[in-house]
């Protein structure tokens, strides 16, 4: 049924409908890197106690827990592509519903042109120049918002990743590999508290990390009620009496809340023959 729609759909959606469906391909695959780097945690923890080597297996064990919190993090990154690719979804529908008019407005320019001279006031042409602007306005906002989301999560990732691998790092340098001879002892393992501390740091920094990174900007909020550009907008050459020079929506100043990105794009609401 999947393969059945994409056929079905305007080009562009269709463009969209395999890029969405790669996407949810990808996401697989990070589920899958996630639950693979926790078994090897688990394994790696396992092999270094079997060597009967008190300081290799401590090591082992606190560098499973940390390989164990970095395939969490790959868990989480799909979790926020899978977010990414919703708003995909919607750029699709959109698409969708607004290919007719924008094919409608491509063969009949001139009709458009006569009309505007003829009748000026024409209910026909005020609706088609409105869902065109209104198509526009929403597939640039929800690219912008994609792939906010998308960046956002690469960096929290990369981010979180490089924490934990810095920490495994100091966890190494606690591992004497000095040559014994045969024959001698190799002193007993005396960093114990010393790893422990390492876990109690990288639990405390992942805690405590916060994105740093400049929210995205939105223009969406210059809307007006009739989903034309407002004429109050920064740099705007809309005349008021097509735009309407109306407020914008209480519901359009409410900023999306996302804990990835901290961004304060501003969600417009989407018309309700756009959500099916």
């Amino acid at each position: 049924m999947a393969s059945l729609r994409g056929m079905q759909q305007p080009e562009l959606s269709k463009k969209l409908f395999k890029i969405i469906k790669s996407e949810n391909h990808t996401i697989g695959a990070y589920e899958s890197a996630s639950r693979e780097r926790i078994s090897i945690a688990s394994q790696i923890s396992d092999w270094g106690e079997a060597t009967g080597d008190d300081s290799i297996s401590d090591i082992s064990d606190k560098i499973g827990v940390l390989l164990s919190e970095i395939g969490e993090q790959e868990d989480l990154f799909a979790q926020n592509l899978e977010d990414y690719r919703s708003v995909l979804k919607q750029i699709r529908n959109t698409e969708s519903s607004v290919q007719p008019s924008r094919d409608q407005k491509a063969k009949i320019t001139d009709e458009i042109q006569k009309l505007k001279y003829k009748e000026p006031q024409s209910t026909k042409l005020v609706q088609l120049e409105q869902e065109l602007v209104r198509a526009e306005a929403q597939t640039r906002q929800k690219l912008k918002e994609a792939y906010d989301i998308h960046s956002a999560a690469v960096i929290e990732r990369a981010e979180k990743q490089i924490l934990l691998a810095r920490h495994m790092r100091r966890l190494l340098q606690l591992l004497d590999d000095t040559p014994v001879v045969p024959g001698d002892v190799r002193p007993a393992f005396e960093h114990s508290a010393q790893a422990r501390q390492i876990l109690n740091d990288a639990e405390d920094d992942l805690r405590e990390w916060q994105p740093s990174i400049d929210p995205i900007s939105s223009a969406a909020t210059y809307m007006g009620t009739n989903l034309m550009p407002s004429s109050t907008a920064p740099g705007s050459t809309v005349d008021p009496s097509v735009a309407g020079g109306e407020d914008v929506p209480a519901q359009l100043e409410s900023p999306d809340k996302r804990d990835v990105s901290g961004s304060t794009m501003v969600q417009q609401e989407t018309p309700a023959e756009y959500q099916r």
